[in-house]
């Protein structure tokens, strides 16, 4: 399933990451797709907001993970250093992508191999203002299209 948002400004794109958030559960997976500068960090605002998550949220790009507590964590990726993805071995992925919280990886395009079936897709790309952003979600699996539904309505 596919559907695209149109967001007018900074504003819109975190509430558009609330609702999102607010529908996440332990265990699901967010991808961010877009270029430096896209939003990916803000939308990940948005969905750390929805989850009910008060501290600041930045972008991990020189730590790999950013994690943030919640009553249900938010662990926060940013793979654009990342060289080689069996890098990630060595942090035990497997406990972050499979565990109590909620992943969203920045740059997933540089761990394609490690990527779950099911996900949500998110991609972000500038739009002809400065500050709109076209936002277009893809589910795999049955439960990101129960959130791909939740999120239509």
């Amino acid at each position: 399933m596919k559907k695209t948002y149109i967001s007018k400004n900074r504003e819109e794109t975190i509430a558009l990451g609330e609702k999102l958030g607010k529908l996440l559960k332990s265990g699901d997976i967010i991808l961010l797709y877009g270029e430096l500068g896209s939003g990916k960090t803000v939308f990940t605002k948005g969905i750390a907001k929805g989850l009910g998550i008060e501290e600041p949220i930045t972008s991990p790009t020189f730590m790999l993970v950013n994690e943030h507590a919640g009553e249900i964590p938010l662990y926060h990726f940013d793979f654009y250093r990342i060289e080689d993805y069996t890098a990630l071995y060595d942090i035990g992925y497997k406990e972050y992508f499979f565990g109590k919280g909620v992943c969203v990886i920045e740059w997933p395009e540089r761990i394609i191999p490690l990527i779950p079936q099911e996900r949500l897709e998110v991609r972000i790309q500038r739009g002809e203002e400065e500050e709109e952003r076209i936002i277009t979600f893809e589910s795999f699996g049955k439960r990101y299209d129960n959130i791909f539904k939740e999120m239509s309505e």
